[in-house]
């Protein structure tokens, strides 16, 4: 008997090439679209009416079962709500991450268990294979588009259910298979904007959907002394450099945001860099040593790979001492462990140090 797969479908390449790849392994196939956005939020990039009647198309192509769920309300509450508080906290969020942990693995992962399906697939560039002591494990896709960054979150549970069909393909490989199999997806280019903020105006948004306006402050340098006045907290990044609107002698980067204080700390070129960062809600894949030992971590999804100590702490928590100095180390975004290929898990950025 054919083991039953739910393969999220957006609509687009990646997840049609993965059906198409899943029927070739044999896989009973069934397709599943998130509906991310309410009706009238149908112009969004991502989830949308559009994304929805392509996938449907895509199953009827290749036969197979299509299936939409409402993840609207688990949507709002758990990426759209958090993206906003967390920028009032001063923080920059990731929102695939938190989407991928608790809509995508989280509801439809947990629907297709209660439904019957033996598997869950997606389309990203990831690969799943036994390791040394013959448990499943992520790793890293050979692919230019590697996506292993943004699935840290999974668990072990998961791991040993889920399949990434695409594995170490390029991007040009993926589009070949859905052109070869007749898709007319073949062609529709990737979505590279948040699905909500697709004009990539954070602090448009935000005042938005918080109703709240933008509240201006002071820029401080390291001292306390003002520099200036800020737009709103929104605006702003660390490491950010350009659209500070500061004249001074020499450049100036954000340093720290002080959201209790409405306060926007400036530096000179250098205080960019961070020798480590403590890290918060951990998860990691394996057995992890109850020592400091050496890792390579990725502190945001384009960033290059950086070596460092990572001494694991009590509360889910770890400390990572970087052997070179790191550039805009981030509250609120991941830092991603790994050695070599292999995941070894992550958390969230909780402040640098």
């Amino acid at each position: 008997m054919k083991e039953r797969v739910l393969l999220g479908m957006s609509g687009g390449v990646d997840s049609a090439a993965s059906a198409v790849l899943l029927l070739q392994m044999g896989y009973e196939v069934t397709g599943m679209t998130l509906r991310l956005h309410r009706l009238e939020d149908s112009d969004r990039h991502c989830g949308t009416e559009q994304d929805v009647e392509d996938a449907a198309r895509i199953c009827r192509q290749l036969g197979i079962e299509h299936r939409v769920l409402d993840a609207a309300g688990i949507f709002e509450e758990r990426v759209m709500r958090d993206f906003a508080a967390e920028y009032r906290r001063g923080r920059t969020p990731n929102p695939c991450i938190r989407c991928n942990r608790y809509v995508k693995f989280g509801y439809a992962y947990e629907w297709a268990l209660a439904h019957g399906y033996d598997r869950v697939a997606t389309g990203h560039y990831a690969v799943i294979r036994p390791d040394e002591t013959g448990n499943p494990r992520l790793y890293r896709s050979q692919s230019q588009k590697d996506q292993s960054y943004v699935l840290w979150s999974l668990t072990r549970e998961q791991l040993s259910r889920v399949l990434f069909p695409l594995g170490d393909r390029e991007k040009s490989e993926t589009r070949a298979l859905a052109k070869q199999a007749g898709l007319s997806v073949s062609t529709k280019p990737d979505s590279e904007d948040i699905c909500f903020v697709p004009d990539g105006d954070y602090a448009g948004f935000l005042r938005r959907y918080t109703g709240q306006p933008d509240i201006s402050g002071d820029f401080v340098d390291e001292a306390g002394r003002v520099l200036g006045r800020h737009r709103g907290i929104w605006h702003y990044t660390i490491g950010q450099r350009k659209g500070l609107g500061i004249s001074a002698e020499h450049p100036l980067y954000v340093k720290e945001i002080r959201a209790g204080e409405n306060r926007v700390v400036l530096g000179p070129p250098g205080c960019q860099y961070s020798g480590g960062c403590l890290v918060t809600d951990v998860n990691f894949h394996g057995e992890v040593p109850d020592r400091p030992f050496p890792v390579e971590v990725k502190l945001r999804y384009r960033a290059p790979l950086a070596r460092a100590e990572l001494t694991p702490l009590p509360g889910r928590q770890a400390r990572l001492a970087f052997l070179s100095p790191q550039r805009s180390v981030t509250p609120g975004q991941s830092a991603v462990f790994y050695q070599g290929d292999k995941v070894l898990g992550g958390g969230l950025i909780e402040r640098p140090e």
